[in-house]
């Protein structure tokens, strides 16, 4: 009889111990969901062709939107794109860069 209270309370016990874990699984994916959409606004992209580095902010996404429209292609996630052409829009930026800066000055 001994055995089967220690048993049970040794189940109970993990039962105790477990009911905030499950709880808490919830509230982690939540703030890892608000980290990833914090990291998407402020993203750095590197560019290994050229060795640097760009932020990845609303302003260049447009511009990577406007060369997918250029392209006549669907919106697909930067990170997304072959290495091919990831490479072919980082030249894009780069030929297209020093006419963009005159533009903000």
């Amino acid at each position: 009889m001994h055995r089967g209270w220690r048993y049970l309370r040794f189940i109970l016990l993990s039962a105790a111990l477990a009911a905030p874990l499950a709880s808490a699984k919830p509230v982690i994916a939540m703030q890892e969901r608000d980290e990833h959409d914090r990291d998407r606004d402020h993203r750095r992209v590197y560019d290994a062709d050229h060795h640097d580095y760009h932020d990845w902010d609303d302003r260049e996404d447009g511009i990577y939107r406007h060369w997918l429209e250029e392209r006549h292609e669907a919106y697909r996630e930067f990170h997304r794109l072959k290495r091919k052409e990831q490479q072919e829009y980082w030249r894009f930026r780069h030929e297209h860069q020093e006419h963009e800066e005159h533009e903000h000055h």
